[in-house]
């Protein structure tokens, strides 16, 4: 089901995005708002999806867990960076408060207690108009513990999402964690949203080993409570503790109240350490607030490197998180650094700024830099980076996950020249203008792919960067075209097809010694767990799931015909 609810959403989504983009500049206003609209649409249609798979893993008891030692200070500067902003927007209060005999870690799952808080205060925003929300974490009395939160016999810690909403009616209490279930048809109608969170949550908890409760009056508010062991049952002797991170938010240092309703200080840097393969090696991460959407990808990142090395002895990994240029500046004349993230969307040009002042510095000119930019590289604040011709190592990144790529990349290899960078020099254009960038125009892809949808948005992509594309339904059409025309450049392969599907036919391009060397890019809608080892054990050269991102499928060809 993965592969049919993808597959036709996936050239909804390229098409769209190609339409909103209007590259030659010949739809109205009006035509292009239409474009973003369809996108969102989809993209929300997405999320439900995901959402339902979600759903159906669990059910089908196919959901695996990563259970780890989870830093609750960290989990809290998460929480921080994603809720802040949605409170202040609807001009709530937002405070987040733990007990001082709260533990410093947790032994659980990361990314499905992140996912369960998620649900939680995302509702609690969504249905408060007025006031305010609120996450407590503290020990859990034992008298309320809900009996399938003591399987483990172990000591259990209540996360307390609560806030001033409208409330739910007692007939309706239970109601809410049934799937596509909310309060009343009135609520559904008005809030919107698909009713798979709490659902989706209570089973989630229960795998981590916990149980989630609801209270509620109709009227005054909810509380929602996460009852979560502190160390998931059969799981404390499997997991090795990690070495405890030194945390300089000035936020953490309180261990009652973070956030009372104000935004937190600023903190210089935020360090983490983890066992790495050389001496400590530093990744400085350059955006507008302590804690942001970098700073996580970067820590994921890095959370995927081997993990040997002495950290006592200074091996390992360190994130240092600088808010603005002028605090990275500083940083980089104290602290050598290894790769540099730099939020290309900071105020008044400080990004542009700061990469010139590293260009004067010989000392820094050999530093990789990853730039990243929310709204693409065909902005024209970013003009000057793409013609820059300094020689330090600037990468000019759309995507979170090529950037999340670039970074284990970077920061495992042994030295900087390792890695072959993105882009030998700053990209000369956006996917989206062929007039500035025409690094593909003559080269010839192959698309195969049994939906004549995703052919059609496939290649309009291609051709739009003056490739030519030649087209195959299935894997048995693709060898046949492959003889045909020898001089191709790039596959880009469906896995799932009739008579002959990806897999076996990457298989046999891969057994003709003339083409052992040619790239081929998995371009697939499974997107489960093993998905991607298949696809490069079968010899695909890379992997990238549907519904395709554009940039990110630019990426990655460029990638690919890289000298």
């Amino acid at each position: 089901m993965s592969h049919e609810l993808r597959t036709p959403l996936n050239s909804l989504l390229i098409l769209a995005q190609l339409l909103a983009q209007n590259p030659t500049r010949n739809l109205t206003a009006k035509q292009v708002e239409y474009a973003g609209i369809i996108h969102s649409a989809g993209s929300d249609l997405l999320q439900l999806i995901n959402d339902i798979l979600d759903l159906s893993k669990v059910e089908a008891g196919k959901m695996d867990l990563t259970v780890e030692t989870v830093s609750l200070a960290r989990l809290l500067d998460y929480v921080e960076a994603t809720f802040r902003p949605l409170t202040s927007q609807k001009s709530l209060s937002f405070v987040v408060r733990t007990s001082p005999e709260v533990p410093s870690e947790l032994v659980t799952d990361d990314y499905r207690l992140r996912q369960v808080l998620r649900n939680l205060l995302s509702n609690a925003v969504k249905f408060t108009e007025q006031g305010g929300v609120e996450l407590r974490i503290e020990p859990a009395d034992e008298d309320r513990v809900p009996e399938l939160a003591r399987r483990g016999g172990g000591p259990v810690l209540a996360f307390r999402v609560t806030d001033t909403g409208i409330g739910i009616a007692p007939q309706h209490l239970e109601s809410v964690f049934g799937a596509f279930q909310q309060a009343d048809g009135t609520t559904s109608r008005k809030y919107g949203g698909t009713g798979l969170g709490l659902s989706i949550s209570r089973e989630i908890a229960y795998l981590l080993g916990g149980a989630i409760t609801a209270e509620s009056t109709l009227g005054k508010g909810s509380t929602f409570t996460l009852y979560l062991p502190i160390a998931r049952p059969d799981s404390a002797d499997a997991v090795t503790t990690r070495t405890q991170r030194e945390l300089q938010d000035a936020g953490a240092s309180d261990p009652d109240v973070r956030g009372a309703g104000r935004e937190p200080e600023p903190a210089a840097t935020t360090l983490s350490a983890l066992p790495g393969p050389l001496r400590r090696r530093r990744l400085l991460v350059v955006e507008a607030r302590p804690g942001g959407l970098l700073s996580l990808v970067a820590e994921n990142a890095v959370g995927d490197l081997p993990r040997y090395g002495d950290p006592a002895a200074g091996d390992g990994v360190e994130i240092i998180t600088a808010v603005g240029a002028q605090e990275a500046a500083a940083t980089l004349a104290t602290n050598p650094c290894h790769c540099v993230i730099l939020d290309l969307d900071l105020p008044d040009g400080a990004a542009a700024s700061l990469l010139e002042e590293m260009e004067r510095d010989p000392s820094l000119q050999g530093v990789p830099v990853l730039a990243h930019s929310s709204r693409g590289t065909a902005a024209p604040d970013t003009r000057p980076l793409r013609e820059r011709n300094g020689s330090g190592l600037l990468e000019l990144i759309t995507g979170l996950d090529e950037l999340r790529e670039r970074i284990v990349l970077h920061m495992g290899a042994d030295r900087p020249g390792d890695v072959l960078p993105l882009v030998h020099r700053p990209d000369t254009g956006s996917p989206w203008d062929p007039d500035l960038d025409r690094s593909l125009a003559g080269r010839t892809a192959l698309v195969v792919d049994d939906d004549d949808r995703n052919l059609y948005a496939i290649t309009g992509i291609l051709e739009l960067h003056g490739m030519r594309v030649l087209q195959a339904e299935n894997g048995r059409a693709a060898l046949e075209a492959l003889a045909l025309h020898p001089g191709i450049d790039v596959i880009l392969m469906d896995v799932m097809m009739p008579e002959m599907d990806g897999y076996t036919a990457t298989a046999a391009i891969r057994a003709m010694p003339e083409h052992s060397g040619l790239p081929i890019i998995a371009v697939t809608a499974k997107a489960m767990i093993g998905d991607r080892e298949k696809s490069l054990a079968s010899g695909a050269s890379d992997y990238i799931t549907k519904p395709v991102d554009a940039d990110e499928l630019i990426g990655r060809v460029k990638r690919q015909l890289a000298p």
